[in-house]
């Protein structure tokens, strides 16, 4: 239940990418044309973007509206990036984690997004925490459905997996414990973009070699627009995008990767 978008293209000051576009996150944050679920995303936002030379990704995030911080103003202005995930947020239940449960997650070079929620939360994932290491649990950044998501994949992810095979296993494992979850997730390292439709809307823009966004909806009226069908998992660059079904958990043991190109 929110909206968010990963972008990857030449550098760009982060207004260019998040405000400006007549139908911005920014704009999706009280007036999503899209949304499923919900209609207000005012229980916070953050952004996350990588630097020239530096792995690490910075972020800025909030507890309240993206419309009400009035430091965002100056920092999209001057702050360029070529790779960025952001979103903003409309919460499954009330919390007092404040920004810490505000989207991107972050680990290492790994900014991570999930719009939607958990059926059942918090009782039907905890047969899933069992089989994740101790300090994962413990360090989970907010008590909410999305932060354990993340350390679902996260680990996968330390284990070596790559990233489609970490969300879409991560997706199948959680929508099987809790039938019904809504389930599209964001992650990028800032060199790809990996993401999954499960239970809610996502598109992505795709010029080839120049830039390629993916979004819970579109930002503008460019006719390029693709929309992910539902249970797909995507897997982007700069140059391509390749597009993969997903199978409903009682249909396979383990899902398929990607294999061929959709443009």
């Amino acid at each position: 239940m929110c909206r968010h978008l990963a972008y990857l293209g030449p550098p760009e000051p982060l207004g260019r990418i998040l405000v400006e576009p007549p139908h911005s996150l920014y704009r999706q944050s009280w007036a999503p044309r899209r949304q499923r679920y919900g209609t207000v995303n005012a229980d916070g936002f953050g952004v996350g973007w990588y630097a020239d030379g530096d792995a690490v990704p910075a972020r800025y995030r909030r507890a309240g509206p993206i419309w009400a911080d009035q430091s965002l103003a100056d920092l999209a202005r001057v702050v360029r990036s070529g790779a960025v995930l952001a979103a903003v947020r409309d919460a499954t239940l009330a919390g007092a984690d404040a920004e810490a449960a505000a989207a991107p997650f972050a680990t290492g070079p790994w900014l991570f997004s999930h719009n939607g929620a958990v059926t059942g939360w918090p009782g039907s994932l905890a047969p899933l925490v069992a089989g994740l290491p101790a300090t994962d649990v413990l360090s989970l950044e907010a008590r909410n459905d999305s932060a354990l998501v993340w350390a679902l994949v996260l680990a996968r992810l330390r284990e070596g997996d790559e990233a489609g095979q970490a969300l879409a296993e991560t997706v199948l494992e959680v929508a099987a414990a809790a039938p019904g979850s809504r389930l599209n997730l964001l992650l990028t390292n800032g060199e790809s973009i990996t993401a999954t439709a499960w239970g809610d809307t996502l598109w992505y823009l795709s010029e080839p070699g120049r830039r390629t966004v993916v979004a819970s909806e579109p930002y503008d009226d460019d006719p390029h627009w693709q929309e992910v069908p539902d249970r797909t998992l995507l897997a982007a660059s700069r140059t391509d995008v390749l597009l993969t079904p997903l199978k409903e958990p009682s249909d396979a043991l383990a899902p398929a990767l990607p294999k061929e190109p959709r443009t």
